[in-house]
């Protein structure tokens, strides 16, 4: 058994907690973060239902805005995940309380590991850093891990995918300028579906309790590129392992799926249920999006963003869930769980 310790911030996340299963299932001992003990009991009780090695995780209430404490965690680490990051159920007033945070936390945790000679960290991106604050569009553009979203616009991007874009662009800043052994990579996924763990499952699997609950009369014309949350706890454990991997960003996702594609994989598991398969003309979409303003970045996907999703797999050996398995296990979780009854 591998006697490496991780440190993983945001345990309790849809994300976070997958990711505690892949490294304890792979020998790691794993230190997960959380904001509040209330929530330890819980997620202790969900991962313990999904790995042998219960016994190599332990836990720390920490915030990403105290230094000290990481100082603390991070003494005796090998790794970091930083898998957490602020991530509202409605839009700020002013951005910088989601910049700030996120920016100031990643920041804090690479400096603290920097100082306790920690190997490498690995941090939790999006595909919002890399595809978006687009001013004039090129249909025949394709985004690699090379391109960055645009910041100094207000086309094209919300204030959490520039937050995302902010961290992510100050933790390469500051490894420019560190000069010890530390390694970063990042991992950048897109729309992440596949199983929920528990009731309090964060937003995304909220497209597919839409559409299993009724909530949607037709389906906006929009689509994404998806990737199983078992996959991307796959490539981070496959970004810290990796020696070729250090210094590098990494591109999260299986296959580009249209919004009308997951309505009809779904319709074909579950014929009884009414889901919908029209779809609505954009101006409409755009019309419900001005009254209900958590709907904005849906607009953003109304075009298709071409991906090379190639990177990861050539060089890590990545082999992604297909997008439809993971759409089809994210609905029999929500449906196992009763969250859409």
């Amino acid at each position: 058994m591998k006697k490496e310790k991780v440190l993983l911030t945001g345990v309790t996340g849809f994300l976070g907690a997958h990711t505690a299963i892949t490294l304890l299932n792979a020998g790691y001992e794993v230190i997960g973060t959380l904001r509040s003990e209330g929530r330890k009991a819980a997620i202790l009780q969900v991962i313990k239902e999904h790995t042998a090695n219960i016994d190599r995780l332990s836990f720390a209430v920490a915030d990403l805005s105290d230094k000290d404490i990481w100082y603390e965690l991070t003494q005796g680490v090998d790794f970091i995940q930083h898998v957490a990051s602020p991530f509202p159920s409605t839009l700020p007033k002013n951005e910088n309380e989601l910049i700030r945070p996120a920016k100031d936390g990643t920041l804090n945790i690479l400096r603290a590991a920097a100082r306790n000679n920690v190997k490498r960290v690995i941090l939790t991106s999006g595909l919002c850093s890399i595809a978006y604050g687009i001013d004039e569009w090129n249909d025949n553009k394709v985004f690699n891990e090379n391109d960055w979203t645009n910041i100094n616009t207000d086309k094209d991007i919300t204030p959490y995918y520039k937050s995302k874009t902010i961290a992510e662009k100050a933790a390469w800043d500051y490894m420019k300028s560190n000069l010890t052994d530390l390694e970063l990579v990042t991992v950048c996924p897109g729309a992440i579906l596949g199983p929920v763990l528990e009731e309090d499952y964060g937003n995304s699997a909220n497209m597919i309790i839409a559409l299993l609950n009724g909530s949607y009369p037709a389906i906006p014309k929009i689509g994404f590129d998806l990737v199983d949350v078992r996959s991307v706890a796959d490539l981070l454990a496959k970004a810290m392992e990796s020696p070729q991997a250090a210094g590098n960003r990494y591109i999260a996702a299986s296959e580009y799926l249209k919004f009308k594609e997951i309505a009809v994989i779904l319709k074909e598991c579950y014929p009884d249920r009414k889901i919908p398969s029209a779809e609505f003309p954009n101006f409409i979409t755009k019309l419900i999006a001005n009254f209900r303003p958590e709907l904005k970045p849906v607009l953003l996907e109304m075009k298709r963003r071409k991906t090379d999703l190639t990177k990861a797999r050539k060089e890590l050996g990545w082999q992604p869930i297909p997008a439809k398995d993971a759409v089809i296990a994210c609905a029999e979780s929500v449906l196992q769980l009763k969250i859409v009854k």
